[in-house]
């Protein structure tokens, strides 16, 4: 009964203790998203994307546009080309599509490569600027308002704060 007592007991010390230190914390929350996209060095990522985009884009349509003038070509002349010829020229047609296949899996893993690059600096100034602001006010953590987090309505938004350290 006295090990009950002492185990009661303490386990009384930790949730006070634990209720005194949660009480003492201060929270903020913030909206990240918002945040990187006020950032003028997310406009100039877009528009690299933009740019990379276009240009896959350019040599996808060139690539396909060949493919379609070959395959009508081929078709146009098969009556007049002997078997083996047709069958070299569809071999030579599904590896121009091969070709055109892979060329559109590269382009699309250099411009998520290409996104990534871009994003890391910004995402990393936008990290570094908020843990500046919340220190310098006294906030021991601060909650991410774009992942759907539930904020606390009393906690302080620090958005314009660090806008205005970023200069924004």
């Amino acid at each position: 009964m006295k090990q009950f007592r002492t185990f009661l007991l303490a386990t009384a010390l930790c949730f006070g203790a634990v209720s005194f230190t949660q009480a003492q914390s201060k929270v903020a929350h913030i909206n990240t998203q918002e945040l990187i996209q006020a950032m003028p060095e997310m406009k100039a990522a877009r528009a690299d994307l933009e740019a990379l985009t276009k240009t896959y884009q350019t040599d996808l349509q060139t690539m396909g546009t060949e493919f379609q003038n070959k395959v009508k070509q081929y078709d146009s002349e098969a009556g007049t080309k002997t078997a083996e010829e047709n069958t070299k020229r569809a071999q030579e047609v599904q590896t121009m599509e091969q070709n055109i296949r892979q060329f559109q899996g590269q382009a699309q893993q250099d411009m998520q490569k290409k996104e990534m690059d871009l994003l890391k600096p910004i995402t990393e100034k936008a990290k570094a600027a908020i843990l500046k602001v919340s220190r310098a006010q006294g906030f021991d953590y601060v909650l991410d308002s774009a992942q759907g987090v539930t904020i606390l309505a009393d906690g302080k938004n620090l958005l314009d704060d660090v806008k205005k350290e970023l200069g924004i």
